[in-house]
């Protein structure tokens, strides 16, 4: 699904970090060896269809890398 991330994401908190991050071995054969965070945060995101909503979102960061496979986890 594709979605834009309107504004800024707030609320950010680390839900897994280092080797706690399950996918590790993945993002690091795919992104590059890095120090691997999963995060959550909320923002507003609009659809591709326009509609506009308050959603929790997910994604990885490395560092040095950025954040990568952000995704809507729900709405709020």
């Amino acid at each position: 699904m594709y979605f834009k991330i309107i504004g800024a994401i707030r609320e950010i908190e680390t839900i897994a970090a280092g080797r706690g991050v399950k996918n590790l071995n993945r993002l690091n054969k795919i992104y590059g060896k890095a120090n691997w965070r999963k995060l959550k945060g909320i923002c507003r995101v609009e659809l591709d269809n326009g509609a506009i909503f308050e959603a929790e979102v997910h994604w990885y960061e490395g560092h040095g890398i950025g954040k990568r496979e952000i995704k809507i986890k729900r709405y709020l």
